[in-house]
């Protein structure tokens, strides 16, 4: 999704475009998302600013695309079981009201009216209208075809060619070389492996997640609603399995259940335990889904960085090379901004955002690295 708001802005910056996947159109993480475009989940911060500018973006792109992306504006709903939770939550609040954040606190009686289904007994939570979702393959490949890029599918990306004095001049694929003076690395969950082929270092690492599909509903569920330890699940560096109730219905009538997180490599075995925890935490929000089927579940793997923050804008240790990764479970909701980002700065404008909390060299280098050079790690 992040590749293809990059080739959808740039083209309409001017510049000629060439997106390369070595799978189909959304075959990565962004066909294993929920679609979400939220603003809830996000403290004060540069990641607020950019998921605030990049909603603005999503709501254009809707009008202009009609329905066929799925977007649906219907809103968030976060919950907490009891007071404590409850003015913990507030908060949060307070602080995203004054970024920009329509946050409305709603009580115990209020809940069950945006949410009829909820399990009782919950002490009350925030509504954020702003928060919406997409049908992301469907957004991807749409956004993809509205750029007119050229795009290569199928082709695996295996250098990134260098001149000299270590300016980019394109990408060696195993289908052949493109020569372009600039490259944007939107690998997702593998762009610290992209970044490894420009002699850079860019610390993604994989954070692995499980959906449940519900069979086909009526409309029961109107909002996303989940419980206010996902927010710090969000933020948390664990590499443990941890798993907070997020529940949403979609267009197509299934209902989705997330989220789970736990850092495990690439590992794709089905985990039982993370499974039966995501449908414990459904059912303890909306009892119903007790006797609701699951019809099949998915895995994906978020692009996780130390600080929670994406990598976004050009990277100093190899001129012409620009980054737009790393940005975990945000992607879809963050992609439209940074690919508006990533456009401006690559047609010389001054971007819209300060672009410095996201800057690709501000991890420091490995040990094994300290004191190389990047032409002696070019040459590595």
């Amino acid at each position: 999704m992040v590749g293809a708001a990059c080739a959808l802005y740039a083209a309409r910056a001017g510049l000629d475009v060439i997106v390369v996947d070595r799978g189909p159109v959304a075959g990565g993480t962004t066909g294993a998302g929920e679609g979400n475009l939220l603003v809830s989940d996000k403290e004060p911060g540069p990641e607020l600013e950019l998921a605030l500018w990049s909603g603005r973006l999503w709501a254009e792109l809707a009008e202009e695309l009609g329905g066929a992306i799925e977007y649906e504006p219907k809103g968030g709903v976060v919950v907490a079981a009891g007071p404590d939770g409850l003015e913990a939550l507030e908060g949060l609040a307070t602080g995203q009201r004054a970024a920009g954040v329509e946050a409305v606190r709603v009580d115990a009686a209020e809940l069950r009216e945006l949410e009829p289904h909820l399990a009782p007994g919950l002490a009350g939570g925030v509504l954020y209208p702003q928060d919406a979702q997409v049908m992301p393959t469907l957004a991807a490949a749409h956004l993809v075809r509205a750029s007119g890029a050229r795009l290569f599918t199928g082709a695996t990306v295996t250098e990134v060619l260098r001149g000299a004095g270590g300016a980019v001049r394109g990408v060696r694929t195993d289908r052949g070389e493109i020569h372009t003076p600039h490259v944007v690395n939107a690998a997702g969950t593998w762009g610290g492996e992209l970044a490894a082929l420009a002699g850079a270092d860019l610390p993604v690492l994989p954070r692995r997640g499980f959906v449940l599909v519900t069979e086909p509903l009526p409309l029961l569920i109107r909002h996303k609603v989940y419980a206010a330890d996902y927010v710090a699940d969000v933020a948390s560096d664990s590499a443990a399995l941890q798993t907070s109730p997020v529940v949403e219905g979609t267009a197509a009538g299934p209902v989705l259940i997330g989220a789970t997180r736990e850092r495990v490599g690439f590992d794709r075995s089905l985990s039982l335990p993370a499974l039966r925890a995501l449908a414990a935490g459904a059912t303890r929000l909306f009892p119903f889904l007790e006797r609701v089927r699951a019809m099949r579940t998915y895995l994906g793997f978020r692009p996780y960085m130390p600080d929670h923050l994406p990598a976004i804008g050009p990277d100093p240790r190899a001129p012409g090379l620009f980054h737009a990764c790393g940005h975990e479970g945000a992607g879809i909701g963050l992609s439209t901004g940074t690919g508006q980002l990533i456009a401006q700065v690559l047609a010389g404008r001054a971007p819209a955002l300060d672009l410095a909390p996201f800057r690709p060299d501000r991890f420091p280098a490995p040990a094994s690295l300290s004191g190389s050079s990047s032409v002696s790690r070019e040459a590595s």
